[in-house]
C-alpha cells in the first residue's frame, strides 16, 4: 500500500484473498489504516471498468469489500488463509435499556459460523430486543456487539449487508408478483438487473416456487409466503440468517419443508439465527442455543446436552382429576417425593418417577413414561405461567 497523502490515489493489490486476486482498488481518502478498520470510499478497478466500493477491516484483519455491483460482501485474509472456525456473531456484556426500564441485562454468546443457534425464550424476555440490536435497527445501550467481524457501533451499513432477515411479520408487497416482489428487494441492494434476475430464478426454484414467479402472493399459500421471505432474504447472498418464527401458523407438511430447507441452507454454511416457540423446531433444527428471560441467559449449549443436565432422560406424566389434585399433591409430598405441578399433571423428572407404576395407590390414574425434551428443559427454567408480550 502507498499514500500519497490528502485527495490522492492509494494503491492497494489483494493478493491471496478468495475473491480479490489481482484485483486493484484505488481509494481516495485522507488515510486508510488496516489496524483501526476504518471505511472509505473508492473504486474497483478490473478488466478497465470502474465501480463505486467501500472498504474496510474488520478486527481479525479479514479484508472486506462491499461491492455495489452485487452488494455482497467478500473475504480474503491478509495472510490468504481462509476464515473459518471464527464465531460469525459475538456478544459480550450486551446490555439494552429504554429508560428505566433493562431489556437485555449484560448477556454474552458466541454464534459460530456455519451452525444454527437458537434463542429461546418466553414473551418479554429480551429476544426481540436482541435481534433488533444485531440488525443495527436499535442501538445497543451497553456493552459489545460484533457481527461477521464488525462492530454494530460502527458498521451498520456493511452489517445490514452481511444479513438476511425474515421477521415474523409478512412484508410481502401484495401489489407485486413473486418475481417483482425478489426483483424490488435486490434492487433495494443495488444489485445489477440481470443478476436479480439470475438469482430470483435460483432461489424461487431451490425454494419449490418456479412455477408462481408470475403469481399475485395474496394467491399462495401459507407455507409458500414463508418460503418466498426466505427466498427474498437469500437473494443478495447474505453470510448470515436471522429468522424470527419463520413457522409460525404453517401446517405440519409446510413446516417440515421449511426445516429441510434451512438444513439445506447449513449445509451450504450459511449461519443461522433462530427464535421459536416451538420447542420441537429448535430441538430438531439448532446445534446450539439459549435460553434467554427477563433479560439474563439462563443456560446454553447444545439442546441434547441441556435436556441431559437440566431435565434428565426421562419424564413421567401423572395425569390426575382435578377435583383430587390437592390431596395426591400432599400425599406425595408427604412421602419426599419431587416434582412439578402444572394443569392437571404432575411431572416428575429423571429418576424422581421411579416406582409410580408400582404404586397401587395410583391405580386408575394416568401414568406416561417419556423421554424429556426441549419444551420440559424450557419450562422447568421458565416456569408454567402465562406471559403476555
Amino acid at each position: 500500500m502507498r499514500a500519497r497523502g490528502f485527495g490522492r490515489e492509494i494503491a492497494l493489490l489483494l493478493g491471496g484473498g478468495r475473491v480479490y486476486n489481482g484485483w486493484i482498488l484505488l481509494f481516495r481518502c485522507a488515510e486508510i489504516s488496516l489496524a483501526e478498520g476504518r471505511v472509505c470510499g473508492g473504486w474497483l478497478r478490473r478488466d478497465g471498468g470502474a465501480e463505486f466500493q467501500d472498504f474496510k477491516t474488520r478486527a481479525d484483519g479479514v479484508v472486506l469489500v462491499i461491492s455495489t455491483a452485487d452488494r455482497r460482501i467478500s473475504a480474503g485474509a491478509r495472510n490468504g488463509a481462509g476464515v473459518g472456525g471464527r464465531a460469525a456473531i459475538r456478544a459480550r456484556s450486551l446490555v439494552k435499556k429504554y429508560g428505566d426500564f433493562t431489556a437485555v441485562n449484560g448477556i454474552s454468546f458466541d454464534i459460530r459460523e456455519g451452525e444454527c443457534f437458537g434463542f429461546l425464550g418466553p414473551n418479554g424476555a429480551g429476544k426481540t430486543s436482541t435481534m433488533k440490536m444485531l440488525a443495527c435497527v436499535s442501538p445497543a445501550s451497553g456493552g459489545e456487539l460484533v457481527v461477521d467481524g464488525m462492530d454494530v457501533r460502527r458498521d451498520q451499513r456493511a452489517i445490514k449487508l452481511s444479513l438476511g432477515i425474515v421477521s415474523q411479520a409478512d412484508s410481502l408487497d401484495p401489489d407485486l408478483s413473486v418475481f417483482q416482489n425478489l426483483y424490488a428487494y435486490g434492487r433495494y441492494f443495488n444489485m445489477p438487473r440481470a443478476l436479480i434476475r439470475e438469482r430470483a430464478r435460483e432461489t424461487l426454484a431451490l425454494f419449490q416456487l418456479e412455477d408462481k414467479a408470475h403469481n399475485a402472493v395474496d394467491e399462495l399459500s401459507g407455507g409458500m409466503r414463508r418460503r418466498l421471505l426466505i427466498a427474498r432474504a437469500m437473494l443478495h447472498q447474505p453470510r448470515i440468517l436471522v429468522l424470527d418464527e419463520p413457522t409460525t401458523g404453517l401446517d405440519p407438511q409446510a413446516r417440515l419443508l421449511v426445516w429441510e430447507k434451512l438444513v439445506m441452507l447449513k449445509g451450504q454454511g450459511i449461519t443461522i439465527l433462530l427464535t421459536t416457540h416451538y420447542m420441537d423446531e429448535a430441538e430438531h433444527l439448532c446445534d446450539r442455543l439459549v435460553v434467554i428471560d427477563n433479560g439474563n441467559i439462563l443456560v446454553d449449549g447444545a439442546p441434547g446436552a441441556l435436556i441431559s443436565e437440566h431435565v434428565g432422560d426421562n419424564v413421567v406424566e401423572l395425569r390426575i382429576n382435578p377435583a383430587h389434585m390437592a390431596g395426591m399433591v400432599k400425599r406425595l409430598e408427604g412421602r419426599g417425593m419431587e416434582f412439578e405441578y402444572g394443569g392437571d399433571s404432575l411431572y416428575f423428572y429423571g429418576d424422581n418417577g421411579a416406582g409410580l407404576r408400582d404404586d397401587s395407590s395410583l391405580n386408575g390414574y394416568r401414568i406416561i413414561d417419556r423421554p424429556g425434551n426441549l419444551e420440559d428443559l424450557f419450562l422447568r427454567l421458565t416456569g408454567r405461567g402465562l406471559r403476555e408480550g
